[in-house]
């Protein structure tokens, strides 16, 4: 295995304790008056992924969109629950993430910098200024972007489709009142059921829309994709 892939592999298995597996076990159990109580058990389990999320951000040196939506979306969480508001006003929120978020990738399309290419195209992973030469060489910069617009279709649909299930399972879940500890076991129910019921159909998107990409590097270039990948 490649630094590069146990990198992503320590990355994922880091991303995926912090966001869903420390959060789901506070809040399932921990949340009785006898021990955090509801509204600390809350504020513990969220400060998980809010503070990964900081800490990502920081290491980065950048901005990046992605990551400081995920950030806003654990704070909105935590105001909406803190506040005891409604949990339909969650629902809305766990729809509205993913689907600015297609709204971005196809208006970011017009834009110098699509953020598709920013999904899709990792300068880890792949050399691109050995694919962008190619590309010039064969004169097929302009049927790559055509490809790449594709792909932003591809992409914005799995964001959609993460959008309508967000929702869903919210609304079928989040039934308690705000402030209970049933409440939180039922977002702790969510946070787990968010990767499999969630992240999953839409990662199987993401590959499709990598796979499609790939194949039409190789057919605009005449080369293999191997050929650009970093070794």
């Amino acid at each position: 295995m490649s630094q590069t892939e146990k990198k992503k592999s320590s990355g994922f298995l880091v991303n995926l304790l912090f966001n869903i597996v420390i959060p789901t076990l506070i809040l399932s159990k921990l949340s009785e008056e006898h021990q955090l109580g509801p509204v600390w058990a809350l504020v513990v389990a969220l400060a998980f992924p809010l503070g990964f999320g900081l800490w990502e951000l920081q290491q980065s040196k950048k901005v990046n969109f992605l990551s400081v939506l995920g950030v806003v979306s654990v704070l909105l969480t935590g105001g909406i629950s803190l506040l005891q508001l409604d949990p339909a006003y969650i629902a809305i929120k766990e729809a509205a993430v993913p689907g600015l978020i297609a709204l971005a990738v196809l208006i970011s399309q017009r834009s110098k910098y699509p953020l598709v290419k920013k999904i899709l195209l990792n300068d880890e992973l792949m050399d691109l200024t050995k694919l962008e030469a190619s590309l010039k060489a064969n004169n097929a910069e302009k049927v790559f972007a055509a490809k790449l617009q594709n792909c932003a279709y591809l992409v914005a649909s799995s964001f959609v489709v993460s959008s309508i299930l967000n929702y869903g399972l919210a609304k079928y879940l989040l039934v308690s009142a705000p402030g209970t500890a049933a409440f939180n076991e039922e977002l702790a129910k969510m946070t787990a059921l968010s990767f499999p019921v969630i992240a999953l159909p839409c990662t199987i998107m993401l590959m499709v829309a990598i796979w499609y990409l790939f194949s039409q590097i190789g057919k605009v270039t005449g080369e293999s994709i191997e050929s650009f990948l970093r070794q």
